[in-house]
Parts: structure tokens; sequence; C-alpha cells
């Protein structure tokens, strides 16, 4: 009997330890994601990176289509003609072969008419060849420019995402403790109720504040999960992956000397003011072209060709002629209805057009620039003042329960001191917390955005 009671006690033992491992592991996260972690995934997986790294590999074909201008052209063609009426030769009357006074016609050529041949073609002159070249190569620049645009705001979003993630679980963490020394006050209270020494006032009050508490937590806990399903959707990752964050939550101060030098650095390293140079040198170059159009091309070409005609099928038995022609072609417009002054001060226009815009970009990303050092700014400011407030907040909250338990508090000043130490806590996490995106956006429009 006490054999099968031992073999039932330790086959309980082993599901219950069992229980427990699944339990552990069910709340444990498939993932855990560090901030390098996620921004890395990012690039990897992101659609917009990999649109803009196509538009990079196309620029690349466009550098080669430009330089076929200047490689040789060689053309095979052939042709088969079935004269179903032979074309005639008219002969003026009057004349050694025509004696008559009328004009006569004879048939020529045969019913079937073959012609195989090869021709090259090689430009020697064109001003337009050049510039095409090297349009080709400013945009190969350009659709880089593009793709580390792209790369910039998928950093930016991961990291601004990332840190909302953070915040959760700091937020989490505050209406947790929180929740603890609510439900400490309200079984101290219910102790003291108990032994006479507090009213029924006070132990309701402090059941009330628990049951206020509970569903802030619930609310924080929720939009945890929310933001971890954010990050999860950014880093194209299933939605079901249990992940867990691990990263620092502070501030790191930018240099005075970056701060300083943050309209210089706007000017070399912002992507879409730089692409906006290549652009302009791009569209001086497209007047060029237009010009070109004032200018002659001259061009090489050949062509070796077999012809033979015949009314029968019987190849073997054709008569075979081959014809071999060189020569240069000179091409020059007298006179395009001003198509070509148009066309030159369109390319002007477009000019000025992308210049003046250019500035207005650069006016409006100075004032980005602007509001994020000024948000940053109000952000130390609030944490600055935060940090001491939570410091006297906690010994407030100290002195009150101290005061309670001796019999010279009330409980209205724990429920007080509780509420503000909460909500200071929660003040001061997100005064980081747009600290820290004040400066990734900073860095994104600086174009120094890293992991």
């Amino acid at each position: 009997m006490n054999n099968i009671l031992m073999k039932i006690y330790f086959a309980c033992l082993i599901i219950f330890i069992g229980g427990l491992r699944l339990f552990a592991q069910s709340d444990s996260a498939d993932v855990v994601l560090t901030i390098d972690k996620a921004v890395t995934i990012a690039l990897q997986k992101n659609y917009d990176i990999k649109i803009a790294q196509l538009s990079v590999d196309k620029a690349q074909e466009q550098i080669t289509e430009a330089y076929a201008g200047a490689w040789p052209k060689l053309s095979l063609n052939g042709q088969y003609t079935r004269n179903l009426k032979s074309p005639v030769l008219f002969i003026p009357p009057n004349t050694p072969f025509n004696p008559t006074p009328n004009t006569l016609t004879f048939s020529i050529g045969a019913k079937n008419s073959y012609n195989l041949g090869v021709a090259l073609s090689q430009t020697i002159f064109d001003p337009r060849l050049g510039t095409a070249i090297s349009i080709a190569k400013k945009y190969s620049k350009y659709s880089d420019l593009n793709t580390e645009s792209a790369r910039d705001d998928v950093i930016a979003e991961v990291k601004e995402t990332f840190y909302n993630v953070l915040l959760s679980k700091k937020l989490v963490n505050v209406n947790e403790e929180s929740y603890k020394v609510a439900q400490a006050n309200y079984e101290n209270t219910g102790a003291l109720y108990k032994q006479g020494v507090a009213s029924e006032y006070d132990y309701l009050r402090a059941e009330v504040q628990l049951a206020n508490v509970k569903p802030q937590l619930i609310q924080a806990r929720n939009s945890l999960q929310l933001a971890k399903n954010a990050l999860k959707n950014l880093l194209a990752m299933d939605l079901d992956t249990r992940i867990d964050v691990e990263g620092e939550f502070k501030v790191e101060k930018i240099s005075q000397d970056l701060m300083e030098r943050s309209n210089e650095l706007l000017k070399e390293k912002n992507p879409a003011l730089l692409q906006m140079s290549l652009q302009k040198l791009m569209l001086e170059e497209n007047v060029n072209i237009e010009k070109a159009a004032y200018l002659p091309s001259l061009s090489a070409f050949g062509s070796y060709d077999w012809q033979t005609q015949d009314n029968t099928f019987k190849f073997s038995d054709y008569n075979w002629a081959n014809t071999i022609t060189v020569g240069l072609q000179l091409t020059y417009t007298l006179f395009d209805g001003f198509k070509t002054s148009a066309r030159i001060q369109q390319a002007k226009i477009d000019v000025e057009n992308l210049e003046v815009t250019r500035n207005k970009t650069e006016a409006g990303l100075k004032i980005s620039l602007m509001q994020s050092k000024l948000k940053m700014g109000e952000a130390l400011d609030r944490i600055q003042a935060q940090e001491k407030s939570v410091q006297q907040a906690q010994r407030a909250l100290e002195i009150a329960q101290t005061r309670y338990k001796e019999g010279v508090g009330t409980q209205l000043e724990i429920l007080d001191t509780q509420n503000s130490l909460t909500q200071t806590r929660i003040n001061y996490e997100k005064a980081v917390y747009d600290f820290l995106i004040a400066k990734t956006e900073w860095e994104k429009v600086l174009g120094i955005i890293t992991k």
C-alpha cells in the first residue's frame, strides 16, 4: 500500500514539475530583441529598401544602355519577295532603243527575289552621347542616395517603435508597483480595521483605490502588447511570435559641437538635399543635350549584301551576286520650327524650379532641426524636474504610510501620495521617451542616424 502511495506521489510530482516548466515556457519569449538586432532584421526584410535597391540595379543597367551609343552596331537582315506581277521598265519613244512613237515596257526581274545582308554602323561624333553617359552615372549615385534615404527612414521608424516598447514596459512596471502599493495598503488597512484601529471608511477607500489601479495595470499591459505587435509588423515577423526587448532607456546627450554644426551637416549629409543637388546637375546636363540638337552628328556605315532572283525554287542553280558599300553620314538640322529653342528653355526652367524646391526643402528641414532641438531641451528640463519629484514623491508616500500606521495620518494622505508617485514616475518615463524620439528625428534629418 505504501509503495502504491509513493508511486502516486512521484507521478503527481512529475506532472506538477512538468506543468511548471510548461508554464515557464509559455511566458518566455521566442525572440529577444535589442535595438541593433531589430534594425538589422528590418534592413534585411523591409520592402521599401528592397524597392530602392531595385532602383539601384536599374540605374546600373541604364549606364550600360548609355554606353551602347558609343559601341558599333552590327545587324543582319534578310528579305524574300515574291513578285506576283513583275516590275516593268519604261522606254521612251523615238530613241535608239525604241524608235517607235509609243512608249514601250518590258518586264524585269524574276518571280522570286532574295536579299541577305550584314550592316555595320559606328558613331564618330554625337555631342549628346557623352552627356547621356554622364547623366546615367549621376542617376546611379542618385539611386544610391535614395537607398540611403530609405535606410534612414527604416532605422528611424524601428528605433521609435522600439523605444515605444521600452516605454510601455516601463509603464507596466510603474503600474505594477502602484498596484503592489495599493494592495499592501489595502491589506494593511484591512488588518487595522479588524483590530478596530482603522475606520470602515478608510478600509473602503483602500479597497476602491485597489480596484481603480487594476484597470490601469491591465491597460498598460495591453499597450505593451500593441507596441510589440507594431514592432513585429515592422520587422515582418509573425504576430504569433512572442518577443521581448532589451535595451537602455536613458538619455544620451548630443555634444554641443555637433549641435552647432547641425546646419553645416544638414547640407553635407541629408540624403534629400544631396539627391536634389545631383538632380540639379542632371537637369543642367539635360540643357546641354537639348543644345546639342543645334550641332551635327557624324557616323560611319558599311554593308555586305548577297542577292539573287529566279523564277524557280532550285536553290542550287541560283546565281548569287554580292555588293559591298561603305560611307559616312552627316546629319544636321537646318530648321525645326523653333522646337529646339523651346526645349532648351523648358530644360532651363526645370533647373530653376528644382533650385527653388531645394531651397524650400532646406528651409523646412532647418525648421525640423530647430523643433527637434527644442523638444530635446524641453524633455531634458522635464527629466531633471521629474527626477527630483520622483524622490520627493517616494519619500512623501513613506511618510504618509508611517503616519497612518501611527494613527496620526489619514487614508487620504496615502492615496494622494500614491497617485502622485505613480504620475510622477509616468511623467519621468515619458520625458525620457520624448527625448529619445526627438533625438532620433534630429539624427534622421541630418542623415547621421545609426543603429
